[in-house]
């Protein structure tokens, strides 16, 4: 038991101080200040959890082996559970960060990259989704000048061709409705523009996060670059066109003015007022068809501008805590072995106290209580083969009752005391 009990507090001095490199390589990512002061302060924070982890370990393995009362056990047993868990919040989650620190800021590096990937993604399909308003504006500037040429050519509307005042009126409305769709033909090139920034930007930031050496100096060059795509992100939502696309076909019918009816004749006029007529509702209906369209694409969901939060390499372990179970497995095994220890030394200290109550009789006896004891065997082993000597002859005798004896003949067969002694 004494080697036992020297290589037990070799094993836990061992253990202690692992746990206090582990810890002081964990600290270091914490602390704020000059080298020498961040140096000295994780020595003696690390050198504490060291001491207090042996000390810890130490006092129950020495008493808790000696204690046999069920409740003082289970007092103990609560004083483990205890100062078990101040031992991880003092030490297992650094332990843990010294350990896969720089594997969990790579781990929420890439987290943001993609999340950034989708925020890009979101604003410029928001930023497209204007231009699905452009073969409505083509048609309806299609139709528009194609009756212009149908009334210029053989009168198609009014029955007298030339270039009157439909023809203007139609012409105008092609003319803006073309202006439209040019404006929205030119919003891609800065929306397109904007994007391939961004995907510039997403490149740059992909090769940070896979990029070998120290991860924190590509962490901070990350940041750079998660604050100059924010702002491209943000760019790109603004240059949607569908704001512009509403209020121009607001214009449209608001807007509208019909030229006075130039016909030579009272009857061509009317009819040019008539066609001018049905055209003011043909553009309001478009206006309003136009509008609502853009309503719906503005009515979309904008992208939530993101922050990119630089991490320490302990906050990033918690944080991520689910992708490194191993590694925190090994940082609390580091610091609650012991326990185990602990208690192979209260079972093999039971089974000795056991079999120690047993051989104490044995050592403590005296001689004269061992001839006693001999002697009442002698005994009892005497009585044993009297009875099975009878049992023997009671086996043997025939079945028939005994004879019986006159109570005279049996007195006269007996001797006196008094004449044996005379003899």
């Amino acid at each position: 038991m004494t080697n036992v009990g020297a290589m037990t507090h070799f094993a836990l001095a061992i253990l202690a101080l692992a746990s206090g490199v582990y810890t002081y390589l964990g600290v270091r990512s914490l602390l704020d200040g000059s080298a020498s002061q961040i140096f000295f302060a994780a020595i003696v924070y690390a050198s504490a959890v060291s001491v207090g982890i042996y000390v810890f370990w130490a006092y129950l393995m020495r008493f808790f082996p000696l204690i046999i009362e069920r409740s003082g056990r289970l007092a103990l047993i609560g004083v483990m559970i205890v100062g078990g868990g101040m031992i991880i919040a003092m030490s297992s989650w650094l332990n843990a960060a010294a350990l896969a620190g720089s594997a969990a800021l790579e781990q929420h590096l890439a987290v943001t990259l993609e999340e950034y990937a989708g925020d890009l993604d979101a604003a410029h399909g928001r930023a497209l989704s204007a231009e699905s308003l452009l073969p409505d504006v083509q048609r309806a500037s299609e139709r528009f000048s194609r009756l212009a040429e149908d009334e210029r050519s053989n009168g198609a509307l009014t029955g007298t061709s030339g270039s009157g005042s439909v023809v203007q009126l139609l012409g105008q409305m092609g003319a803006q409705l073309d202006e439209l769709g040019d404006a929205i033909r030119n919003s891609r090139t800065q929306t397109e523009t904007l994007f391939e920034k961004g995907r510039a930007h997403l490149s740059a930031m992909r090769t940070l996060v896979s990029a070998p050496g120290p991860v924190q100096p590509r962490a901070d060059r990350y940041a750079e670059e998660a604050v100059t795509l924010s702002g491209v992100i943000a760019a790109l939502q603004e240059t949607s066109i569908a704001p512009s696309v509403k209020r121009a076909a607001e214009d449209l019918s608001i807007g509208f003015i019909a030229p006075i009816a130039d016909g030579l004749d009272a009857n061509l006029a009317a009819r040019q007022s008539q066609i001018m007529a049905t055209v003011e509702s043909s553009v309001e209906a478009q206006s309003q068809a136009l509008a609502q369209a853009a309503d719906e694409i503005m009515a979309e969901p904008r992208v939530a501008s993101r922050r990119f939060q630089p991490l320490s390499s302990a906050e990033a372990v918690i944080r991520y805590a689910s992708d490194f179970a191993p590694s925190w497995a090994g940082a609390i095994s580091i610091d609650l072995l012991p326990a185990m220890l602990v208690f192979m030394l209260a079972i093999a200290q039971n089974v000795s106290m056991r079999e120690g109550a047993i051989q104490a009789d044995a050592e403590t006896m005296s001689a004269a209580d061992m001839m006693r004891a001999l002697a009442v065997y002698r005994e009892m082993s005497s009585l044993e083969g009297q009875a099975d000597a009878n049992l023997e002859v009671t086996k043997s005798a025939p079945d028939e009752p005994p004879a019986e004896q006159d109570e005279p003949v049996l007195k006269n067969s007996v001797t006196p005391i008094s004449s044996i002694v005379k003899k």
